[in-house]
């Protein structure tokens, strides 16, 4: 064969999400789209902020010469500037523009920050259940992903992430809110999370980089979803707008190192080398220069917590073991009996879910709740029917 092995290798497993997703878009042909319930992938229906419209009306009647030319591979500074005054105040801790480099969303950031961090060989751990993609992130720029299992309620686990550390290890990913689960990591765990890895770092010989995937940072329904770089001097966060500002088409993100991290300067400079390198060559001009307009513009909140709502109360009422998300908008259930029969079941009912084996735990569903309210309250009945049938 021609092609790359490790992706042929790895297609069953990640283009799980999408192949639900494209089967849900037959099936709405087939049966007409109000009669499908598509929750198999976290594109939210719900439309952008005012603000965004405003600035994007105000950005196109501009018409500044060069705005759409090529600008420092990092950014446009003053963007970056922006960005590194929101972080100071939100941590308290001296951000300047150069901890700053805008990337193509959250996925090009952490593609960014593994081939700046990662020699052959290297070892970065993975918290399960996870984004399917962290894998194929790691194994692009030549490095291994280590899973490490969460307790029973997703939880980090001190034990088992000390046990999986190797002089190896290069890097550890977390994801808070999470996504499958919608756990937000608390600042004590946090904290606890930072002294192991400082202790370890010291065991190994190197900076064992955390690396915090916060997309879905602002979709939270607790009253603050605590900083990896409060607990821990040499972190990482990557992030991007595709959730809070409903732009996932639009790939338009940042990666942030933390003041304190050890090799700050070098680090960031080998980033903007890597952004180039990559293919990407810099983030979206026009998306770029959108940031400073909106602000703190967010999307709406209720209909998110809503759907919450209804689910997390319809599936216990059903009788399903439910651990309520604090953030994000996704449901991670335990399955009643066999994970393939169950998914398979509830796809003949036009029902998509994604099975938990593409999030690396086996075993559990996921449920993608960014959608209207109507269609999850008409929708919640089929999980009973399938709970009493597979029973």
């Amino acid at each position: 064969m021609s092609l790359n092995q490790t992706l042929v290798q790895g297609l069953a497993s990640s283009s799980a999400i999408r192949k639900m997703f494209e089967e849900g878009n037959r099936r709405a042909q087939l049966y007409g789209a109000d009669q499908v319930f598509d929750f198999s992938i976290g594109n939210p229906v719900f439309e952008p902020p005012a603000e965004v419209h405003a600035a994007l009306v105000k950005l196109a009647q501009e018409d500044q010469p060069g705005s759409h030319r090529y600008m420092p591979n990092a950014g446009f500074p003053e963007v970056r500037a922006f960005l590194a005054g929101q972080l100071a105040q939100e941590t308290g801790l001296g951000f300047d523009q150069n901890d700053i480099l805008m990337t193509c969303g959250a996925g090009g950031g952490l593609n960014v920050a593994l081939k700046t961090l990662l020699n052959a060989g290297d070892e970065v751990l993975v918290l399960a259940p996870y984004f399917v993609e962290y894998d194929a992130y790691i194994q692009n720029h030549g490095g291994l992903p280590v899973r490490v299992e969460t307790t029973p309620n997703f939880r980090p686990d001190l034990a088992a992430i000390a046990q999986a550390i190797t002089p190896r290890t290069k890097a550890m990913i977390i994801n808070s809110p999470n996504n499958p689960t919608g756990a937000v990591y608390s600042a004590q765990e946090l904290a606890d999370l930072g002294r192991l890895l400082l202790q370890k770092s010291k065991e190994v010989g190197h900076w064992i980089t955390l690396i915090s995937d916060e997309p879905y940072k602002r979709i939270a329904y607790v009253d603050q979803v605590p900083s990896p770089f409060a607990a821990y001097p040499h972190s990482l966060v990557v992030t991007s707008y595709s959730k809070d500002l409903a732009l996932p088409g639009e790939r338009i993100g940042y990666l942030a190192v933390s003041p304190n991290h050890g090799e700050r300067a070098l680090l960031m400079q080998c980033a903007a080398v890597a952004l180039r390198t990559l293919g990407f060559v810099n983030a979206p001009a026009l998306w770029q220069r959108l940031l400073p307009l909106v602000g703190q513009a967010r999307v709406d909140l209720a209909p998110y917590r809503t759907n919450r709502d209804v689910l997390v109360s319809g599936l216990r009422g059903f009788g399903y073991p439910v651990v309520e998300p604090e953030g994000a908008f996704y449901l991670f259930v335990k399955c009643p009996g066999d994970e393939a029969s169950f998914i398979a079941a509830a796809q003949e009912k036009n029902l998509l879910l994604v099975p938990g084996s593409a999030f690396a735990r086996a075993g559990y569903f996921r449920i993608a709740y960014c959608f209207a309210t109507e269609r999850v309250q008409k929708a919640l009945p089929i999980f009973g029917q399938l709970l009493r049938e597979l029973a």
